[in-house]
């Protein structure tokens, strides 16, 4: 999408459209045949509650052929993602009324979180996954491209650079969004790995991925369980981003020594193995990839945003499929030791409970690779999608300084988190009798135990664990989200990596 920037008013912009937002009970200013066109709506057409729209055609009356009446609600409830989800809503509008270009109003409150929500939400709306089914040529009309008309006395050069990094962000999204809408036929481990790859050489990332044989050798006793059953063999795939100046100074030295590491779980299919899952909603188990797919996209916007950091990506990739070969209820496997480090036991209780186990290989090597905060994503449990629904990831981790940023980072891009304990009576669920540790706590508490089986091979690393089971995709249209993949965790930790300190 095409976006350009200008100080005059929407209503002067000879455009297809223009989009005015209007907040509920309170009346539009404009030009005289603007109020005299707004007389004309009744109040029960539109009143500017949240998610309303009304399309006024101005008659040649006004420079915009049609205005777009979009409603906030009331002032006093406004937050950044009511911008977010009006924006979307009337960027489908459009879309859906065949206009192909527009100008919005940016009004004067919180102009700059509000130009970053419109440019995102206009984005994030406009992705369709369109790869197996093309669209159809008579209905071919896409909106792409938006006149942003900013307040006259706002910073212009400021606000094309806050536009062009809010895209950046957006797009990496629909990235995530793309790779994660893939079936399990067309992406499979090695298919990821070549995914990264290309990443790496658009990007100007350093890329190593261990395949088979270099687990073997390695001793990633975890991703070989559970991969062992597919034909498609696992995966662990490391991406590196140094944007620390060299020769680096004060506090930059600090991030060069300081690498931040992104841990990815991508089952690109789960059928549950041995413990295989009920045939109902199986095909949406290609969605099992989406933290390795964010993991990903949070790299290319980092590299592309190019901050001032060290970041490790590693993601961790298998498909969970059943076999002779498969790992199997009872099994006790030996996961990834590290240089000189004794692996923890695992007795295998359930193979469906697999994600957390190819993510104990990938922690600990983003340990040894030098990690000094780790932070992972994970569609881990059924359990947290029965706590928080779709709603928000579950938060847990043993740093409540490093859980607080990020609580601080969803609220303002709308990956909500909401955390959860992890205290001393949820470890002890995962003890084992005949291992270190079981693959399952029971059925209670599912999301904590989960969380508490991945705190043993963190140790005193900072760490906070993200279960995008309930957010990583959507059975419904969202405001500004198609149903399929989400992107969720994209956005929420480059706004964190952008504040890190």
């Amino acid at each position: 999408m095409n976006f350009s920037l200008t100080t005059s008013a929407a209503l002067s912009q000879r455009q297809p459209a223009a989009v005015l937002f209007a907040f509920e009970k309170e009346r539009l200013d404009g030009p005289v045949a603007f109020r005299n066109l707004l007389r004309r709506v009744g109040p029960k057409e539109f009143r500017g509650t949240e998610r309303q729209l009304f399309l006024l055609h101005t008659a040649g009356k006004l420079a915009p052929q049609r205005i777009l009446l979009v409603g906030l609600g009331e002032r006093d409830n406004f937050t950044i993602e009511t911008m977010r989800r009006a924006m979307g809503l009337a960027a489908r509008k459009l879309r859906d009324s065949g206009i192909e270009r527009a100008a919005v109003q940016v009004g004067d409150d919180h102009s700059d979180n509000s130009l970053i929500a419109i440019v995102e939400a206009a984005i994030l709306a406009m992705y369709q996954f369109r790869q197996f089914k093309p669209q159809d040529d008579n209905d071919a009309t896409d909106l792409n491209s938006l006149t942003l008309c900013i307040p006259p006395r706002a910073d212009l050069p400021v606000a094309k650079r806050i536009v062009a990094e809010a895209q950046i962000v957006a797009e990496a999204t629909n990235y995530a969004r793309e790779i994660g809408n893939l079936p399990g036929n067309v992406v499979t481990p090695r298919v990821l790995a070549d995914y990264a790859r290309t990443l790496a050489k658009e990007s100007g990332l350093a890329c190593t991925v261990l395949a088979k044989n270099e687990l073997v050798k390695g001793g990633f006793g975890g991703l070989l369980a559970v991969g062992g059953g597919s034909a498609n063999e696992p995966q662990l795939i490391a991406l590196e981003y140094n944007g620390v100046p060299v020769p680096v100074a004060g506090a930059k030295r600090a991030a060069a020594a300081n690498p931040i590491a992104l841990v990815g779980k991508a089952i690109t299919f789960d059928s549950g193995g041995i413990s295989i899952k009920p045939a109902d909603k199986m095909d949406e188990m290609k969605f099992d990839k989406c933290g390795g797919v964010a993991v990903l996209a949070i790299l290319q916007a980092v590299a592309r945003l190019k901050l001032p950091l060290h970041v490790i990506g590693v993601i961790s990739s298998a498909e969970n499929m059943p076999s002779s070969t498969s790992y199997r209820p009872g099994d006790i496997v030996t996961s990834y030791r590290g240089k000189d480090k004794r692996g923890v036991t695992i007795e295998v209780l359930n193979t469906d409970a697999e994600g957390r186990i190819v993510l104990g290989d990938a922690l600990v090597y983003a340990r040894e690779r030098g990690a000094k905060t780790i932070i992972d994503f994970a569609t881990l449990t059924g359990a947290c999608v029965v706590a928080l629904g779709s709603v928000a990831a579950g938060l847990m981790g043993n740093d409540e300084a490093l859980q607080e940023k990020i609580r601080a980072s969803a609220h303002r891009t709308g990956d909500r988190v909401w955390p959860l304990p992890l205290w001393q009576e949820y470890k002890d669920k995962i003890k084992s009798d005949v291992a270190d540790i079981k693959n399952t706590g029971g059925r209670y508490g599912g999301a904590i135990t989960a969380a508490a089986f991945l705190a043993k091979y963190v140790g005193d690393t900072p760490w906070a664990h993200l279960d995008i089971a309930g957010t990583a995709w959507t059975t419904e249209d969202l405001p500004y989200l198609t149903k399929g993949a989400t992107g969720f965790g994209v956005r929420l930790v480059v706004d964190l990596l952008r504040r890190w300190s």
